[in-house]
């Protein structure tokens, strides 16, 4: 297929996340704040939607790896090769490649059963993360989110996105159900700068506009690697809380070593 060109676009300048201002993300030795990884999915998403449209959306699966930043306003290439049964793509921007994952078409996973995942709500007082408050096996919930028609065509504009199967039909685009995973550790804990790293995802149904969107995660993974601390997240979205949508393994830095240098 022919690549697929955007001009990227930070949504989470306002965020609680630091790592998406300039002034912190300097600190941190990038050039400026960094546009986040579930738009950058969102960008490689159109491929597989390209390639099989509603299919993918609602029993293919995708992974995805992030390594190197994106910036507002740069330009962003997403190209993709058929590989056998899946599609390898990857995202360059500078003449660099930023991210890089596949896709394919169908998976061979059934939806998990609901009971398995741990309905909780968020704490009313969010603790800071740390080995402790995100321990393996710990249960983390959202706030659902009422995917109204204005969120959902605000989220098209911002990701670019020029596919027109989205509005036509009232499908939720992918990279709302994975802002969803950072929402299970942004409703559950306190963090500094941290940044999401990848994720594995797979679709078992559409989620549409009016749906009543959730999600219910468990610790999977908190380890340090090369000075990070990571975290990794098993997660469940769901709609109108009895509908599997994906399940998601959810890659995070939780806490640079940078940050932790400066504690």
């Amino acid at each position: 297929m022919p690549p697929y060109r955007v001009q990227a676009h930070n949504t989470a300048i306002a965020s609680e996340n630091k790592i998406h201002d300039d002034t912190v993300a300097r600190q941190f030795g990038f050039t400026g704040g960094l546009v986040p990884g579930v738009e950058v999915y969102a960008y490689m998403t159109h491929m597989p939607v390209a390639r099989w449209g509603r299919d993918w959306l609602a029993h293919g699966s995708a992974e995805c790896r992030f390594a190197k930043p994106i910036y507002d306003g740069e330009s962003a290439t997403v190209t993709s090769a058929d590989a056998g049964d899946r599609l390898e793509m990857s995202v360059e921007s500078r003449g660099e490649i930023c991210a890089s994952g596949h896709a394919s078409a169908h998976h061979d996973t059934a939806a998990p059963l609901l009971g398995a995942f741990e309905p909780v709500s968020p704490p009313a007082v969010r603790p800071p993360a740390d080995e402790q408050t995100l321990a393996t096996g710990s249960w983390l919930g959202i706030a659902p989110l009422h995917l109204t028609a204005d969120y959902a065509a605000r989220y098209l504009h911002d990701v670019r996105e020029t596919d027109p199967l989205y509005a036509a039909e009232g499908i939720a685009h992918p990279g709302i159900l994975l802002r969803l995973c950072n929402w299970a550790l942004t409703h559950n804990v306190v963090l500094g700068p941290w940044i999401h790293v990848g994720s594995h995802v797979r679709n078992f149904a559409l989620a549409r506009v009016g749906d009543e969107l959730g999600a219910r995660a468990c610790v999977a993974a908190n380890y340090e690697r090369k000075g990070h601390r990571f975290v990794d997240l098993d997660v469940l979205v769901i709609a109108n809380g009895t509908a599997p949508l994906a399940r998601v393994i959810h890659t995070a830095i939780y806490r640079p070593r940078q940050a932790a240098g400066a504690a």
